[in-house]
């Protein structure tokens, strides 16, 4: 494993994602069981993506967590996809962790609401209420986190949850990660939280593997921190960790 920190980004490079996937659930699960120790509840926020799928193997098979007192949140939702298309990432965190562990309450975006604009209010009081202690989170190809291309991305949003248009990288992502088979099927429209939403997690989780993200990690590392590579961001936050592999890791020098 090679580590270095750029800003106040902590960088973990492993060999392979297996080993990525379980250095990551480790740190969360520990992170989990230090904050069982002080407070009566865990708020976690999810990313829906391939590139999480070792990263939630690992950590669904930690019986040792006491899930029974962890709200489980998602961070993104496509608009108007019918409520049993796989392609919804509240299915896919159905079945990757939400559906294999007893946790205390599990809170969907509504994608099909009929009015996204009150289900945005709705979601963020449930954030309100319920402040992110871990975010577990992902970087798109174009430097994107959650949904938040750079078109849409803002620092100082005020908004915490929002409806977003995607852009055309972002859309094709989807298709390059196999979850749809053309970009026409791709939606147009999604549910995402905002960047402050993100970074008001106490602790946020970044993992990051695959060749396709090489160009994203080079430029969330090295870049000017600005909305023009929204993942720059997490070289702002006190307890942000980025996990990525040899692939994902190609373009750096280290």
């Amino acid at each position: 494993m090679v580590t270095f920190q750029k800003d106040k980004l902590r960088v973990q490079i492993y060999p392979t994602r297996q080993e990525m996937g379980f250095a990551a659930a480790k740190d969360v699960a520990e992170t989990i069981d230090i904050l069982l120790k002080q407070q009566p509840e865990v708020n976690i926020i999810f990313a829906a993506a391939p590139s999480q799928n070792e990263f939630l193997e690992e950590l669904s098979a930690m019986s040792r967590i006491d899930w029974q007192r962890v709200n489980a949140f998602h961070m993104d939702e496509y608009l108007g996809l019918p409520v049993d298309a796989p392609q919804r990432f509240g299915y896919f965190l159905e079945k990757r962790i939400f559906g294999k562990l007893p946790f205390r309450t599990i809170n969907y975006l509504d994608g099909n609401s009929r009015n996204p604009g009150e289900e945005c209010k709705r979601y963020a009081a449930l954030l309100q209420q319920h402040p992110a202690d871990i975010v577990c989170m992902g970087i798109g190809e174009n430097g994107h986190i959650a949904f938040n291309d750079p078109h849409v991305a803002h620092f100082d949003d005020p908004e915490r949850v929002k409806v977003i248009d995607l852009d055309q990288t972002s859309r094709m992502q989807q298709v390059n990660d196999g979850c749809f088979n053309s970009i026409e099927e791709v939606p147009l429209y999604a549910i995402t939280l905002t960047i402050p939403a993100l970074m008001k997690g106490r602790y946020l989780f970044c993992i990051v593997p695959a060749p396709a993200k090489a160009w994203a990690v080079y430029h969330t590392i090295n870049d000017f921190v600005s909305e023009a590579i929204p993942a720059t961001c997490l070289r702002m936050h006190e307890n942000a960790g980025l996990y990525i592999d040899t692939e994902s890791a190609g373009m750096l020098s280290f």
